[in-house]
C-alpha cells in the first residue's frame, strides 16, 4: 500500500461503512489521549485509545481495528481522532 493510499485511508476511513459514533464513547480518558495526539502530532497512543474506547462501550470494529493497526500510517485528521474529538 502506498503512503498516499494509506494517508487518504486515515482520514477518510471508508466511506462505504459510515461509522455511527456514540456520545458515550467520549470518557475523558478517550478525549485526553485524542486531544494529545492532535495537539502532539504523535499518534502512538493509538492502540491506547482503542482500549479507552472500548472500555467505554465502543465495539466498532472500523474504529478499533484502524486504532490497533500496526501498520497504521496516522495524521492530524485521522477520522478516528477526529470523531473522538466531534471534529466530524
Amino acid at each position: 500500500m502506498t503512503r498516499q493510499v494509506a494517508l487518504v485511508r486515515d482520514i477518510f476511513g471508508n466511506p462505504f461503512r459510515p461509522v455511527t459514533f456514540s456520545p458515550s464513547w467520549r470518557t475523558d480518558t478517550a478525549l485526553s489521549l485524542a486531544q494529545g495526539m492532535y495537539d502532539s502530532r504523535d499518534f502512538g497512543a493509538m492502540p491506547i485509545l482503542a482500549d479507552a474506547l472500548q472500555d467505554a462501550g465502543c465495539d466498532n470494529g472500523d474504529v478499533l481495528d484502524h486504532c490497533r493497526d500496526p501498520k497504521g500510517i496516522h495524521v492530524r485528521g485521522c477520522w478516528v481522532v477526529d470523531l473522538v474529538l466531534g471534529k466530524s
